[in-house]
Parts: structure tokens; C-alpha cells; sequence
């Protein structure tokens, strides 16, 4: 069984569990660690969980919302860390004592019945990495942090039951925001965030009858509304806006089983997909 449950997504921290667990042995994952101690610890027990049953941690890149209390975590409760060595010097090359594991694109990692591989996707970080996980049965794809999707990505992401994807802005709230000129051109740019057209692109590019899931992550508080990720990803999938789940920054998500979900696509038919996806 491979399981999702996202604890903060957004701006201000990012965390997200995958649990996979084969009868008798269960592993979990945390990709990202964007959070303090104290707050990962709240939001662990709200899933029923303690920082101790947490067997590692993947390090997508560097920004802090993402790296947060990672060297504090990893010390203190000996949790094994992976990442690229990009993004270890990135955050100054820290000493993990033993815990950490370099990661590379396409190198798949072992941890109990959780398999996960990595791969490189076009960010304005040192060396970022996203994942696809799986427990031998069902395929899940964590796709944030990018500017944009390469035929490389959508291979990573091709084929999965679920997929956690970034839903960053809307362009035209973003290019009336406070923010200021060179903001706007790095979120909205090749190497910042996606678009919720972007993404909606994506999933309509990936589409096919064993997706179950969709999860809009990482939303802009600013820059975007659930309720126009949800109608840009409804719209490319022929669901129901009410299939799309967004990841809360304050509560991120409840437990998603993937491939439990009833089948809600209607006919594969979608329109030609816009060049500028690739």
C-alpha cells in the first residue's frame, strides 16, 4: 500500500509524507523538512505520527522553505537524509555525521517496500531534485519547484496512480501583485514556478484512466486561489473540481491511499497540447 499525506505546502514550509508498507514492514519518507521542530512535531501527531517513525528524508533543493530544520532533525533523531550534492553545497556543504546519502537523477533508492527515484527538473536551485515513488504497484509523482515542464520530466511523471504538483500562480494575479519587477520575472519565468496553465498542461499531457489523484500544491497565498487551481486542473482532466485536493500551507492534506479512488475521467479526448509545454 503507498500512501500521501502532505503536512505544509506553500511559501512558508513545505513537507510532505509517503509511506509505503508491504503486510509487514512500513517505511516513511518525509520529502522536505520546511518546517521548525516543534512544528513538524504538531503536525506529525495530527497524522498519528512521532518524529520516530519517520525512517528518512529527501531534500528536494535548498531554499528554506524546504530544507527548514532538516541538519537539526537529522542529528538529533539520526534519520538518514538524502539529496543532490548540489543542494549539500548549496546549504554550506554541513557535516551530517554519516547520515547523508547522496542523490542522483534516475538512481533509484531503496527503503523497505518504498522505492524512490529522483529526477532533475528545471529550477533556480544548484542541483533540485523531484521524486517518483512507488510500492511495486502504484506509481506517485512529487513535481514542485519548476519553471517548467522538459520531456524529461513528463517521462518521470508519465504513468502514475497520483501525482503531488505544484499549482504555484495565476499570471495575471501575479503580474498585478505587490511584488516587485524582478519577482514577478523570476516566479514567473523558465526556472521559478508553474503557472496554473502550466500545470494544468502537464496533467492533461500525463492523463490516462489509472490516475486517481491529483493534488495542486504549493500555491502562491498572494498569487492564486484554490478555487482557480482547481478549475484549470479540473478542466485538463474532465473532472470535477471537487476531485482536485489543494494542499493547505496551515494543514496540507488528509491521508491519500493511492489507487484507492474511484475512476472520475471522462473520455480520453483532451485538445492538442500547447507547444510551449516543451
Amino acid at each position: 500500500m503507498l500512501r500521501l499525506k502532505n503536512l505544509a505546502s506553500g511559501s512558508a514550509g513545505n513537507a510532505t509524507l509517503v509511506e509505503a508498507s508491504d503486510g509487514l514492514h512500513t517505511r516513511r519518507l518525509l520529502v522536505d523538512c520546511g518546517l521548525g521542530i516543534r512544528q513538524l512535531e504538531t503536525r506529525l501527531a495530527v497524522a498519528g505520527l512521532q518524529i520516530g517513525q519517520i525512517d528518512g528524508v529527501f531534500i528536494t533543493h535548498e531554499h528554506s522553505d524546504h530544507i527548514g530544520c532538516t541538519h537539526t532533525l537529522a542529528l538529533r533523531h539520526r534519520i538518514p537524509v538524502w539529496m543532490s550534492q548540489g543542494t549539500h553545497m548549496a546549504i554550506g556543504a554541513p557535516d551530517f555525521d554519516g547520515l547523508l546519502q547522496l542523490a542522483h537523477d534516475m538512481q533509484a533508492i531503496e527503503l523497505g517496500p518504498l522505492s524512490f527515484q529522483p529526477f532533475t527538473v528545471p529550477h533556480d536551485a544548484r542541483e533540485p531534485l523531484q521524486l517518483r515513488c512507488t510500492d511495486g504497484a502504484h506509481d506517485l509523482a512529487l513535481l514542485t519547484d519548476l519553471g517548467h515542464a522538459t520531456p524529461h520530466v513528463l517521462q518521470q511523471v508519465s504513468g502514475c496512480h497520483a501525482l503531488f504538483i505544484e499549482a504555484n500562480h495565476d499570471p495575471d494575479l501575479l503580474a498585478t501583485s505587490a511584488y516587485p519587477a524582478f519577482l514577478k520575472r523570476r516566479v514567473g519565468g523558465a526556472y521559478g514556478h508553474l503557472a496554473n496553465q502550466a500545470t494544468a498542461a502537464i496533467v492533461q499531457a500525463v492523463r490516462h484512466d489509472g490516475l486517481k489523484w491529483v493534488v495542486a500544491a504549493h500555491l502562491s497565498a498572494r498569487n492564486n486561489t484554490p478555487e482557480l487551481a482547481r478549475q484549470a486542473l479540473a478542466g485538463a482532466l474532465q473532472w470535477a473540481p471537487e476531485l482536485i485536493v489543494v494542499a493547505d500551507q496551515a494543514q496540507g492534506t488528509g491521508w491519500l491511499t493511492v489507487g484507492e479512488q474511484p475512476a472520475p475521467c471522462g473520455p480520453l479526448s483532451p485538445p492538442p497540447l500547447p507547444t510551449s509545454l516543451f
